[in-house]
């Protein structure tokens, strides 16, 4: 059943790794990352795919606040909690928020709507866009690739195929856990605020 797995992830992971960085997607590149280290996949292609599925998921959420700004899901997105901060944040930092909003874990959505809904011009927002997104991509995607090389000398040099594979879905468990927790609690912190 393994193998099948290790099969399934050797052939679909990388297509994985852009889809699951087009929205909250650091686990994801952290899980590429470790892939990369046991050899299922090219580190460059990781960076390639994470990069790709976060400036194409930004890209996206810019458009659909810049042209759907008065539809049901963009209106609903803006009542989420952080919301007029993020916009707040955006008109007065504009540069520093595109380049730095993707880091803030629950915010990307948000701001990318944000992002759609301010003065900030298309081409400055893609330009910046693309360069947090390889920034975002490269270090994420290392984080993963580090930690391979921790669990490889922490288990040893006899780790056996299904066995990395185990290890490295542990790890993307445990992040994408640790993630949710924490932005969980960052909502609640943004709610109280607004309150």
């Amino acid at each position: 059943m393994t193998e099948g797995i290790h099969h399934f992830i050797e052939q679909y992971g990388l297509l994985a790794v852009f889809l699951g960085c087009i929205a909250e997607g650091e686990s994801i590149a952290i899980l590429g990352g470790f892939f990369a280290h046991q050899h299922v996949f090219v580190l460059w292609q990781t960076f390639v795919a994470a990069a790709l599925g976060a400036f194409l998921g930004d890209t996206f959420f810019f458009i659909l606040g810049r042209s759907f700004a008065d539809h049901r899901y963009v209106v609903r997105l803006r009542r989420r909690p952080g919301f007029r901060r993020a916009y707040r944040l955006l008109n007065t930092h504009p540069n520093i928020f595109v380049l730095s909003n993707r880091y803030v874990y629950g915010m990307r959505l948000v701001g990318g709507i944000a992002a759609g809904l301010s003065t900030i011009p298309m081409p400055r927002f893609i330009i910046l866009n693309a360069i947090s997104s390889v920034i975002w991509a490269v270090l994420f995607s290392s984080i993963g690739y580090v930690f391979g090389l921790g669990a490889e000398h922490f288990v040893g040099q006899a780790l056996l195929r299904h066995e990395r594979l185990l290890i490295g879905l542990g790890i993307g468990l445990t992040v994408a856990i640790l993630a949710w927790l924490i932005a969980r609690h960052i909502a609640k912190r943004e709610r109280t605020k607004e309150s």
